[in-house]
């Protein structure tokens, strides 16, 4: 069986009355929720939130925030640092490279056996894992709250050891930034980690 649609007259095929019908709808809910309860309560909770003017105002990053990483300082402004590596060879991406000084290398404090001749991180490739901070020996190096990381070219994002140590500075700013009490006397995570090696017990 054939069934035969009504032809629409000239006026139905301009589809306003449809149109029509849809913004009466429209306005209708509209105006109904403009009146609710609802629509007063986050009106006044949008209110409240207003857009950071970034650059100029950033948003505080919590405590153990990962950020770049940089080398820092003792407190007599000497390098910590003693070439060892370790977190150039733990690096996942690569992004370290250290050139170790060689036996003729100087060293700039006392009880050093060697210092870094150079020290590059390559930022485009630094993921933030950390793994070079718990890796270092001498708490050479740490991961600070500084997520803002731009260049004009790639040459500028390869930090070198005399950025690495002025955006560091002392090892003040890395105790503050990763100490829970909010001390200044350092992490020591080295002692902790023997003490914890120690509390742990004998495998028999």
């Amino acid at each position: 069986m054939k069934v035969e649609r009504a032809k629409l007259t000239w006026f139905e095929r301009l589809y306003i009355p449809s149109i029509l019908n849809g913004f009466k709808v429209t306005l209708r809910h509209f105006f109904s929720w403009k009146r609710s309860k609802v629509y007063a309560e986050k009106q006044s909770s949008y209110s409240a939130k207003l857009t950071m003017q970034y650059p100029e105002e950033k948003w505080p990053v919590p405590n153990g925030y990962r950020g770049a990483p940089y080398l820092v300082k003792d407190e007599d402004a000497n390098t910590k640092c003693v070439s060892c590596q370790l977190c150039e060879f733990v690096c996942p991406p690569k992004a370290i490279r250290i050139t170790p000084p060689g036996q003729s290398g100087e060293v700039d404090r006392e009880g050093a056996e060697k210092m870094p001749k150079e020290f590059d991180i390559n930022m485009l490739r630094c993921i933030y894992c950390g793994f070079c901070q718990e890796v270092c020996p001498e708490e050479a190096i740490y991961l600070l709250k500084d997520y803002a990381i731009t260049g004009e070219n790639r040459e500028e994002l390869i930090f070198n050891k005399e950025k690495l140590l002025s955006l560091g500075g002392e090892d003040k700013r890395a105790y503050d930034h990763h100490s829970q009490d909010g001390v200044t006397e350092g992490v020591k995570k080295w002692e902790k980690k023997t003490q914890e090696a120690k509390d742990q017990p004998a495998f028999h």
